[in-house]
């Protein structure tokens, strides 16, 4: 709890939404030293004003935060820090990505997730087809993203459950509150295969509000989004547009011309989305995006690795290797290393005073590169 606490206080302040808290983290972190900030540090951040200063400063832990976290660890889900190896790395790159995720299941750190949307009352065309994308996908290693509502959404987690693929469903409520309530089965089928997230309390409640806000995480955590089904004024095409904007994929399904159900996505693809016919669209577009990102990620480790001492036990070098230039913290670290956490500690103090790695406040580590 003493980790968590100050990501939830953060985050009620007044006046810091999801814009404001990324610049904050970024400059600063984590949510600890920022309130350990002083006034002319913070006043340096874009959107930082003195009367937010002054929030920031007098600002108290509320006793329904920790409720709210002791309801967290009763129910036994976890709570992902956008600090946390496991936090979705494609999610850090949106302007306003959720300071945490409260997660039911196990979110992997990968990038190879597509998110298949689409109307609630879907044909049995729609459903047929997705539920063939979403398990051909599931198949080829993608993890398929959804937001667990009825129609084309069920389909797509069901197709990849049917596969023993990996799903993961964004909800538009708290984990508390399960919706659809008929989808309380398939909440805990895509939890033991995946996960089930949300940005929201336990306890809030399916407010149609919510939904587009939910929407960005859908999209922002996948490479690219599918739309199946849907009309001129779906939901789903909120979807699509935040993918777009957020430099993502577009892909649509076309339908009959004489369907309504259709018209949404026929105006995508007349928009530039990119048509598909089958899942080999989807894989073909995928595949550089997927190499690129690896590419990326292994020049970078290969330079942090170039530039530590040849002097290192194989054992520090596992440690550094864990690390990166975002502060990871100690118990995550334990997982990443497979080490004990006295071992691991006494590795992370030697290579303090190697000045190697540092160590901020809330045992948050990362490496000097």
């Amino acid at each position: 709890m003493e980790n968590i606490l100050p990501w939830f206080a953060l985050k009620t302040v007044p006046g810091i939404g999801r814009y404001l808290f990324k610049r904050l983290i970024n400059h600063f972190n984590s949510p600890a030293l920022v309130f350990e900030a002083s006034t002319e540090e913070l006043l340096k951040i874009e959107g930082i004003s003195k009367r937010l200063v002054s929030a920031i400063k007098h600002h108290s832990i509320s006793v329904a935060v920790k409720k709210e976290i002791d309801l967290v660890n009763q129910k036994g889900y976890n709570i992902v820090t956008m600090s946390d190896n496991d936090y979705p790395p494609l999610l850090l790159e949106i302007p306003d990505p959720p300071p945490f995720l409260y997660v039911c299941g196990y979110l992997e750190k990968s990038i190879k997730n597509i998110a298949i949307v689409g109307s609630r009352n879907a044909t049995a065309y729609g459903i047929s087809t997705t539920k063939e994308l979403s398990s051909n996908l599931a198949l080829n290693g993608i993890t398929v993203v959804s937001g667990m509502a009825i129609g084309i959404d069920t389909a797509a987690h069901k197709g990849a459950l049917d596969v023993k693929g990996r799903t993961i469903a964004v909800l538009g409520s708290g984990l508390e509150r399960i919706y659809p309530p008929e989808n309380k089965k398939l909440f805990y089928e895509i939890a033991d295969n995946g996960a089930v997230v949300s940005e929201f309390p336990l306890m809030t409640e399916p407010e149609s509000h919510n939904f587009p806000v939910r929407n960005r995480i859908i999209s922002g955590i996948s490479l690219g989004t599918v739309v199946v089904e849907a009309t001129k004024k779906s939901g789903s095409l909120i979807t699509a547009r935040l993918a777009a904007e957020q430099n993502r994929e577009v892909f649509a399904v076309p339908g009959s011309i004489h369907s309504f159900k259709s018209t949404g996505t026929h105006t995508l693809i007349k928009q530039g989305a990119k048509l598909v016919e089958q899942t080999q669209d989807i894989i073909e577009e995928l595949a550089p995006l997927i190499e690129n990102f690896a590419e990326n990620k292994s020049s970078t480790q290969k330079k942090a690795e170039d530039n530590l001492p040849a002097a290192l036990s194989s054992e520090e070098l596992i440690v550094c290797k864990a690390l990166g230039p975002y502060p990871v913290h100690i118990d995550n670290l334990v997982k990443t290393t497979s080490m004990e956490p006295g071992k691991l500690a006494g590795l992370l103090l030697e290579l303090e005073l190697k000045e190697i790695v540092v160590q901020t406040p809330g045992k948050f580590f990362s490496i000097k590169y």
